[in-house]
């Protein structure tokens, strides 16, 4: 019997060892979890204390400001429409992933986030975003060399970040992104990757590519440079089905649907280049640094435009006009560009 007992409180001590360690551990968990959620619910871009600067607002508080003029909203409104028609049309599901994000530039200082669309002032822009996070090191963008800002180590790319940092900056930093009538961007990329003579590391790799499948009877010294791509031969490249299975087009000529992602990326601001200054300087603005801080001037002479692409364009079938504009019809969509008057639509 006295063992029996004995053996009891042995039991019961064991019991009460176990209850409190397993209190123990709930506990710990609990605690483990607020640490977890605690500073998630302080970076609220919203609130003061979810600003990285003491005493001032962010740019997306400030954009969120009900004194912001209603063409933002307008925008936005016109990407989400867009993409919700897309979807509805669309039963692939895709999921983004850190290799979809390299075109977006990030400014820690001022909580920034630029995607660049290449022949949308996006050197400029580079530049600009040089000056921004250099923390001092550039004051003025235009002193800054056009091949220097794009090289990929001057500037910080959100595909660099781990899962967690990339969820948290685009919850609460400024996603904005520049675009531009979609076929003046496809005759400007055009033109500045085929003719120009600088440009052989084009003509190399694709010029040659362009020729040898394109044009019939096609001279050796074509074949070697691909420097003479004419448009309609560029036109055909990027309507043949077997360019899209090769590999992602050009980002020089990619859609800025599949360069920057707005169905999955939700951008705050869409500036665009026919109000590239005004837009701009409002990014920075916004940022707080606008007195001290301009976009560069654009008065370049060569620029192309509507009358330009016209040209082009009608020089090529109405069969391929139609194609190109399947191809780049989320963009007209998107960002609110009608179709051109000069294009015959099958």
């Amino acid at each position: 019997m006295k063992q029996t007992l004995l053996e009891l409180m042995r039991m019961s001590r064991i019991c009460r060892m176990m209850l409190a360690t397993c209190l123990g551990s709930f506990i710990l968990v609990i605690f483990y979890f607020q640490s977890m959620f605690q500073p998630v619910m302080r970076r609220n871009p919203f609130t003061v204390e979810g600003c990285c600067r003491k005493g001032s607002r962010n740019a997306l508080q400030e954009l969120y400001n009900p004194t912001q003029p209603l063409l933002h909203q307008a925008r936005r409104d016109q990407v989400v429409d867009t993409c919700r028609a897309h979807s509805a049309s669309n039963h692939k599901r895709r999921v983004l992933t850190p290799s979809d994000l390299k075109h977006l530039v990030v400014d820690e200082e001022h909580e920034l986030i630029y995607c660049y669309v290449p022949k949308v002032a996006c050197t400029n822009w580079k530049r600009v975003m040089m000056v921004l996070s250099g923390r001092g090191k550039y004051s003025d963008p235009m002193e800054i060399p056009s091949n220097e800002a794009h090289v990929p180590s001057n500037l910080k790319t959100l595909n660099q970040y781990s899962i967690p940092d990339i969820n948290h900056r685009l919850k609460s930093y400024l996603k904005f992104l520049f675009v531009r009538e979609p076929f003046e961007r496809l005759v400007s990329a055009y033109r500045n990757k085929f003719t120009l003579r600088y440009n052989t590391s084009f003509h190399k790799r694709y010029g040659t590519k362009i020729v040898r499948r394109y044009r019939k009877n096609a001279t050796v010294e074509a074949l070697q440079n691909g420097a003479d791509v004419k448009f309609q031969e560029f036109a055909e490249y990027l309507v043949d089905p077997a360019t899209q299975r090769e590999a992602p087009l050009n980002e020089h000529w990619q859609t800025v649907f599949s360069l920057c992602h707005p169905c999955h990326i939700h951008y705050d601001l869409v500036g665009k280049y026919e109000t590239l200054e005004e837009d701009s300087n409002n990014v920075l603005r916004l940022a707080g640094v606008g007195d001290s801080l301009r976009f560069p001037s654009y008065a370049k002479s060569t620029r192309t435009t509507d009358q330009m692409a016209a040209i082009f364009f009608n020089n090529i079938s109405s069969t391929q006009q139609s194609q190109l504009y399947q191809l780049y019809k989320l963009d007209f969509l998107m960002f609110n560009y009608s179709i051109p008057s000069y294009l015959k639509l099958q």
